[in-house]
């Protein structure tokens, strides 16, 4: 079981169409929506899609 939180930063394994790997966690739970870090598109995606796609999380320090 993966620990993703809201707030997390994750990289998935294929880059959005605007060339960006890098997604901001908006929502947990059954579905995930992510914020695109390099054009600010949201995403919703299902989670067992989510665990397919995800490649690691990378937590802000500052929180």
């Amino acid at each position: 079981m993966m620990d993703v939180q809201v707030g997390d930063m994750v990289q998935l394994k294929k880059p959005h169409a605007c060339g960006n790997n890098a997604w901001t966690v908006r929502r947990t739970g059954i579905e995930f929506r992510l914020c695109c870090n390099g054009c600010g598109q949201d995403l919703w995606m299902s989670r067992r899609d989510f665990e397919k796609r995800f490649r690691r999380i990378r937590r802000d320090q500052n929180q």
